[in-house]
């Protein structure tokens, strides 16, 4: 185990330093699925210890940082053109991990292999706490959630019922315990691993969360094609196929929530068709929101609305286009860019954009670089179907997965 250690330079050059970054970090994971409080207390203490004694000037060579800094400068800039202040205090507010996580997680001191044992057994039990949480839901009352998936009422989650970024949490624990099986130590971990691997698969089944099970699709797709073309690993990747094939089909048939969720889109293609227009169908909601946001910014294509008018323009624009829609149900749009878009207009949005893409630029020809694409793909992902990035939950999961994974990129862990 030492010679692995010192191989990869993950001694510590600063003990307390690297003992404060560490425990900040583990108490960002237990404040995601705990306390919303002790979630921002950590990622503030995570930002500070790994901060701390870095040069200012060290800070502005971090470009990702940067575009960061510069998008979300568009939202506060917006301050001057919103009526609704306390809406547009809130929607900054939220965003105000992206001025200094990627920051921290840049300048994050290296952790022994003994420490990201001791982060994925933590990641590995909190996310099977969640799942257990939302089976003793499910199981005091099966008929019910069933019956309720079919108008898209989903089962429980932690934290706070927020199922979809819940389902990315248990994605990206997935992806990690994949990424990190190589390197644990102990046999018994190894076995435990890809119990909860098979666990977490099967879960994102039940939970049918749309986002969190597409992006384990995805996941498991450009897994199995990493496998196959690789000569060592083919044989593995064959036999994974068979078996993860033949189990997917499997799920389809037999678990209840997940067939009931499949019917609910179909029935939704179909009363769209029929033309109906009352937002009672998630998609619907979604196709309907796009349509008022690409109208929105054409009309106010340099400055947009203002990020606290963003969300009362959008509900005057539903009585107008789609007056059958119910309050409750007028939303912002269901895609990030588009929210940026409306926000604060198409400069804000393209920034965004090439801050979005600009990990791309990081990756490596190596199973480093590949576990590194396919995180940043998924969290992708909701940033396409959901304004993910507009509350605190969506910030950190986002923020969390994509750099904590860049920062094995120049690694051998």
């Amino acid at each position: 185990m030492s010679s692995l250690v010192n191989k990869n330079s993950f001694l510590p050059e600063n003990p307390l330093k690297t003992k404060w970054a560490f425990a900040s970090l583990l108490g960002m994971l237990i404040g995601f699925f705990l306390s919303r409080s002790l979630l921002s207390i950590s990622m503030f203490a995570f930002g500070v210890s790994c901060l701390w004694g870095v040069s200012p000037k060290k800070w502005f060579q971090e470009k990702w940082w940067l575009l960061g800094v510069f998008w979300v400068s568009f939202y506060f800039l917006s301050y001057f053109w919103s009526s609704n202040i306390p809406y547009w205090s809130t929607r900054t507010q939220v965003k105000l991990p992206i001025l200094f996580l990627p920051l921290a997680f840049a300048f994050m001191p290296n952790f022994s292999l003994k420490q990201l044992h001791i982060y994925t057994i933590l990641l590995q039990s909190l996310l099977l706490i969640g799942v257990g949480y939302s089976l003793f839901y499910f199981f005091s009352n099966p008929h019910f959630y069933i019956e309720g998936y079919k108008v898209s009422h989903v089962i429980p989650t932690i934290p706070e019922n927020d199922h979809i970024r819940f389902s990315l949490m248990v994605t990206g624990g997935i992806i990690w315990s994949v990424y990190f099986y190589p390197k644990i130590i102990f046999r018994w971990f190894k076995i435990c691993t890809v119990i909860v691997i098979v666990i977490l698969s099967l879960y994102l089944h039940l939970l049918a969360a749309r986002a969190g099970l597409l992006a384990w699709y995805v996941f498991v797709f450009l897994w199995l094609v990493y496998l196959l073309f690789h000569v060592e690993t083919r044989k593995i990747g064959l036999l994974l196929l068979t078996i993860i094939t033949c189990s997917c089909f499997i799920a389809i048939k037999t678990i209840p929530t997940l067939k009931s969720r499949i019917g609910y889109f179909k029935w939704t293609l179909i009363v769209f068709n029929e033309g109906q227009r009352n937002g009672l169908y998630s998609d619907m909601g979604r196709v309907m929101s796009y349509d008022i946001a690409l109208r929105l910014i054409k009309e106010k294509p340099l400055l947009g609305t203002g990020a606290g008018n963003i969300l009362d323009t959008m509900k005057n624009r539903y009585q107008q286009r789609y007056p059958d829609v119910a309050d409750e149900q007028r939303l912002i749009p269901h895609n990030m860019p588009l929210t940026v878009g409306v926000a604060c207009g198409i400069p804000a949005m393209l920034v965004f954009l090439t801050w979005l893409f600009y990990p791309l630029t990081k990756i490596k020809k190596n199973r480093n670089g590949f576990f590194f694409f396919t995180n940043w793909l998924l969290m992708c992902i909701p940033i396409m179907v959901e304004p993910v990035l507009e509350v605190q939950y969506g910030v950190f999961v986002v923020l969390f997965f994509i750099n904590w994974q860049s920062r094995f990129l120049n690694n051998n862990v």
